[in-house]
């Protein structure tokens, strides 16, 4: 799974962007999901928070997201 999020971190920048659109940014809270459900050990704060961004938080974490992007060049949580 950590694949997962190496090939979601090395994509170009112009596709980061993309996902970052409201409709397509669950994609980015289920990478943050996975990315804390594979590390070891567990943090369970951060898992829940991963959580939390796919349905109550998608409406404002697309911003976040976008910026984090823009900045760092991936999305927030997946550094």
């Amino acid at each position: 799974m950590q694949d997962l999020i190496k090939q979601v971190n090395s994509l170009p920048l112009i596709v980061k962007v993309l996902l970052c659109i409201p409709a397509v940014e669950i994609f980015y809270g289920i990478c943050r999901i996975i990315n804390q459900a594979t590390k070891q050990p567990i943090d369970a704060l951060y898992l829940v928070l991963a959580i939390l961004t796919v349905f109550p938080g998608a409406f404002f974490m697309w911003i976040v997201d976008l910026v984090c992007v823009l900045m760092y060049g991936h999305a927030c949580l997946l550094g």
